[in-house]
């Protein structure tokens, strides 16, 4: 899917005719695509016009070229650049079915949607959004790896994207923690379940690291006092 995020300058206002274009230095334009089983982040491309098909054909090609097995059902909206000609040929010369959402109906790309919804409220509205645009896909890529590594999924069990798609064992399922003396020893604890890792009565500290430095991405771990 495509997305537009505003610039520093931002879309201040709508009404003709004093309304900004939507392109750069006023906003830029995003493309992502994700894995809809694991929910993984696959990439993200910047643009400062609306992309062109060609152009998301390119960035598309860029994503599956990473991955072992290329998709076989994208699902995208009804934008020109995918209806376009050239994006079915594109998508049959691979052997790949396309799929459209709905026209004009909230949640048809429901999953891709929520994406960009975590990145717009996690990252790009979080930050004062550069004009380079390297600079900008740079920071695109540490919320990518923050989201694939990072965050836990409540649709995927608490597990991580990268822990489902490339079927690493769960950091939720793995020894627990208890700081109850007493609690017995086989009573079960909140979902998901994990045995206790060794005595009980741990003392625990919380401990707050950020990927890249960047304070609006926390990597929190519970580690134990000796």
């Amino acid at each position: 899917d495509l997305t537009t995020v505003p610039t520093s300058l931002g879309f201040w206002t709508s009404w003709l005719p004093f309304a900004l274009p939507q392109r750069w230095p006023f906003c830029w334009w995003v493309a992502a695509a994700i894995d809809h089983c694991s929910r993984r982040a696959m990439g993200v491309a910047v643009f400062p016009l609306m992309p062109t098909s060609v152009q998301v054909r390119g960035f598309f090609g860029r994503a599956i070229r990473q991955v072992t097995n290329g998709p076989k059902h994208p699902i995208t909206d009804q934008g020109p650049q995918f209806t376009d000609a050239g994006f079915g040929r594109w998508c049959h010369r691979r052997g790949i079915q396309q799929r459209f959402g709905a026209v004009g109906k909230y949640g048809s790309v429901s999953v891709i949607e929520r994406f960009i919804r975590t990145m717009n409220g996690t990252c790009t509205r979080r930050v004062l959004v550069p004009f380079q645009r390297d600079v900008f896909r740079r920071e695109l890529l540490h919320f990518i790896d923050w989201y694939n590594e990072d965050r836990p999924h409540t649709r995927l069990d608490v597990r991580t994207p990268d822990e489902v798609y490339f079927a690493r064992p769960a950091a939720c399922l793995a020894p627990r923690f208890e700081p109850r003396r007493r609690w017995p020893r086989g009573s079960p604890c909140a979902r998901p379940q994990a045995e206790i890792d060794g005595r009980r009565g741990a003392r625990l500290e919380l401990a707050v690291k950020y990927r890249a430095g960047r304070k609006h991405l926390p990597v929190v771990q519970l580690r134990r006092v000796a």
